[in-house]
């Protein structure tokens, strides 16, 4: 059963279906615009489902026509430079804390992701688009560079069809984005729910413990060379070793069993 859409949040909706847990961007007249609140909004809500242990999967999703159509040019006009720091060290702090909950965070993606909403799908741990949906960094066009969407962006496709994007600002379709790896499945947008229902559900056959450190790990050893990247994972994989769940899961294999996991 879901819980009923959280109302403790002005521009996001918060619920809770099972293991998983969705976050609905909630400005459909604004194209769910990344407003300096909104975006506040979200590090509060990631940082609530984070240590709630029922959480095993979060899900971002948009409502209405877009995903969301990056930050919301309407604040950033005659500001002074001091709200523009804000505004950019609020959204990076955003980009950093999917990454910082144990939980993985999937994109759902029904229509159109750009700018700074084109950040947050190449920031979140995994995406699904539908068919329908345009991803792209359009910034050039008007004066704005894309350089913080830049930063997760490069890393999940490459420099050079990341340029590409930032260079032009043109839109790539989702079968693209999922060629490129800035997405990892398309679906009609009929069968959305489902493909991600079946990632959730994938996800929590495994241990949270291990996937929270998993995720840690990965993100920890991205841009290390590749001795540094083995000497944190040796020693992540050593610890993993000794927990609870690990112990547990592989008795259970050996004794041909499902496993039980405690999270310990």
């Amino acid at each position: 059963m879901a819980a009923p859409a959280g109302t403790g949040y002005r521009h996001l909706l918060l619920r809770r279906d099972g293991p998983a847990a969705t976050i609905t961007l909630d400005r459909p007249e604004k194209r769910n615009a990344l407003s300096l609140e909104l975006m506040q909004e979200l590090i509060a809500a990631l940082g609530e489902l984070a240590p709630d242990r029922s959480v095993r999967a979060i899900v971002v999703e948009g409502a209405g026509p877009a995903f969301s159509a990056g930050h919301d040019l309407s604040e950033m006009v005659g500001r002074e430079p001091a709200f523009y720091e804000q505004l950019f060290q609020v959204c990076t702090e955003l980009m950093e804390q999917v990454h910082r909950v144990p939980q993985p965070v999937i994109a759902k993606v029904h229509a159109v992701a750009t700018a700074a909403g084109c950040q947050l799908v190449a920031s979140c741990d995994l995406a699904v688009a539908a068919e329908e949906a345009r991803f792209a960094t359009p910034g050039v066009k008007i004066g704005l560079f894309c350089s913080t969407p830049m930063v997760p962006l490069s890393r999940a496709i490459g420099r050079k069809r990341a340029l590409q994007m930032l260079l032009t600002g043109e839109p790539i379709d989702a079968r693209t984005a999922a060629d490129w790896g800035l997405v990892n499945l398309v679906v009609p947008a009929s069968e959305l729910d489902a493909a991600v229902a079946r990632l959730v559900e994938a996800i929590t056959r495994s241990s949270p413990l291990t996937i929270g450190i998993g995720k840690e790990a990965f993100y920890r050893q991205a841009d290390l060379d590749e001795h540094g990247a083995y000497e944190l994972t040796k020693r992540v994989m050593a610890a993993n070793a000794a927990t609870g769940d690990a112990q547990e899961g592989m008795c259970a294999f050996l004794d041909k069993r499902p496993p039980e996991w405690t999270g310990s």
